[in-house]
């Protein structure tokens, strides 16, 4: 997937213009690097378009993970994108559910196994059939 489509997907699952979608993005995966080991990091940015790998760029201080919450994970984005944690929640599940789209191999269901049960809600509807966006 490329970086325009991936964007206009988000934008399109969050009624939001594009240049407000690719704040969501930034503030989603950023928070996504600090939640996941540097390894599953690189592996997921390695399948990103160029722009979007740099807010997936680990640190060498963070290769282990940290641990949150969906409730902090949904926080930082809100913080990070300026947005009502309302509007944040809606955010993650739409890049959730566009990475879903944009990542082959497996790598997906790789990052779903580093995040605990109660991220279920945000990435459940990414998993769900026909969570894929229909363009008409």
């Amino acid at each position: 997937m490329n970086y325009d489509t991936f964007v206009d997907q988000v934008a399109q699952r969050t009624a939001t213009s594009s240049s407000r979608a690719v704040e969501l993005i930034r503030a989603t995966l950023e928070t996504l690097a600090e939640r996941l080991t540097g390894g599953e990091v690189l592996d997921l940015a390695v399948q990103l378009p160029a722009p979007l790998r740099l807010p997936m760029r680990p640190t060498p201080d963070i290769e282990a993970a940290e641990r949150f919450g969906a409730a902090e994970f949904v926080a930082r984005v809100a913080l990070r994108a300026g947005v009502g944690e309302p509007a944040a929640r809606d955010a993650v599940r739409a890049v959730f559910t566009t990475l879903r789209e944009a990542v082959t191999g497996g790598e997906f269901d790789e990052l779903v196994v580093q995040l605990p049960r109660d991220y279920r809600d945000m990435v459940e509807p990414a998993l769900a059939p026909g969570a894929t966006l229909r363009r008409g």
